[in-house]
C-alpha cells in the first residue's frame, strides 16, 4: 500500500521544465547564419589579405588553420560574453552551462568549439542530439553545455 501511494504522488507531481530546449532545426539554421556572418568574412580576410589569393590559400597548410582558429576565438568570445553568437541571436537561442544555467566561460566555449570540430568531422556525434531528451549533441555533452531558447 505504501509503495502505491508513493507511486501515485510521483505521477501527480509534474515538474515544469526549467528550460525550453532548442530544436535541431533552429540550431542548424543558427550555425549556417554564423558561417556566413563570421566565418566567411574571416576566410575572405585570410584569403586576400594574409595570403595572396585563392591559389595561395589552396597551396597553404597554415591559412585554413588560421581561419578556423580565428573563427573559434571569435565564436568563443561571443559565447562567453553574450551567451550567443549572431546566428543564435537571430533564432533566440542561448548556450548555457547545463548545471547552473549561467553563461559559459571562454575556455569552456573553446572546448565546445574544439569538440564541435571533432563531432562534425565524425558526423556521428551530431546525430546524438536526435536521441537525447534535451537535444544535446556530443560536443554539448563533452563541454557540459545546453542550447536553450532565450526567455523574452
Amino acid at each position: 500500500m505504501r509503495f502505491r501511494n508513493i507511486k501515485n504522488k510521483q505521477n501527480t507531481d509534474k515538474v515544469k521544465p526549467k528550460y525550453i530546449h532548442a530544436s535541431v532545426v533552429n540550431r542548424i539554421k543558427a550555425f549556417i547564419t554564423d558561417m556566413f556572418m563570421i566565418y566567411m568574412p574571416v576566410m575572405f580576410i585570410v584569403t586576400y589579405v594574409i595570403v595572396s589569393g585563392k591559389d595561395a590559400l589552396q597551396a597553404s597548410e597554415f591559412a585554413p588553420l588560421l581561419g578556423t582558429l580565428t573563427y573559434g576565438v571569435i565564436y568563443s568570445i561571443f559565447l562567453s560574453k553574450l551567451g550567443q553568437t549572431p546566428g543564435k541571436k537571430a533564432y533566440n537561442l542561448k548556450v548555457v552551462n547545463a548545471k547552473t544555467g549561467e553563461y559559459i566561460g571562454f575556455f569552456r566555449a573553446m572546448l565546445r568549439f574544439v569538440a564541435f570540430l571533432f563531432t562534425a568531422t565524425t558526423i556521428l556525434g551530431l546525430f546524438v542530439s536526435f536521441y537525447t531528451k534535451d537535444r544535446r549533441a556530443l560536443h554539448d555533452l563533452v563541454s557540459g553545455t545546453l542550447v536553450v531558447f532565450e526567455k523574452d
